[in-house]
């Protein structure tokens, strides 16, 4: 479990590092559906775009970790649900929108469950492996 958490974290850190990148070079023309809206909507888009990046960091951060920290990536998932349920308002006030949104919603809604059922994998893989200093004590007891 530990090595599918690891592996995870590092997909979606650079996943959104990609992201967070492509729309702050292209602004509003990184969302697929959207004509020109302006400079202020592409404005907010590549700002975004920073803050997206950011967030990929921020799990990349986490994957570098030795073990890779529980609450981090339980703040991480969170935020992510949290992006996928503003998608669910969204829809329900606006109705739905171009269809790789949608498909963005059903990730946004199904991995951060697994995130937090994976989110300790680590820790108790590493809490269960010997230290080193707790190995040479006990060599040294025998």
């Amino acid at each position: 479990m530990a090595g599918l958490l690891k592996w995870l974290v590092l997909a979606m850190g650079g996943a959104c590092v990609a992201i967070g990148a492509f729309h702050f070079a292209l602004g509003i023309d990184s969302v697929p559906g959207e004509g020109s809206a302006g400079a202020t909507v592409d404005s907010r888009e590549r700002y975004y775009g920073a803050v997206f990046l950011g967030y990929g960091l921020a799990w990349l951060w986490a994957a570098r970790q030795s073990p890779i920290p529980a609450t981090v990536v339980r703040w991480l998932a969170g935020i992510f649900l949290l992006g996928g349920l503003g998608r669910l308002l969204s829809m329900a006030v606006h109705g739905p929108p171009q269809w790789f949104q949608i498909a963005l919603t059903v990730l946004e809604l199904a991995l951060p469950p697994l995130y937090f059922l994976l989110a300790g994998a680590d820790e108790r893989a590493a809490a269960d492996r010997p230290s080193p200093r707790r190995a040479e004590r006990v060599s040294l007891d025998e």
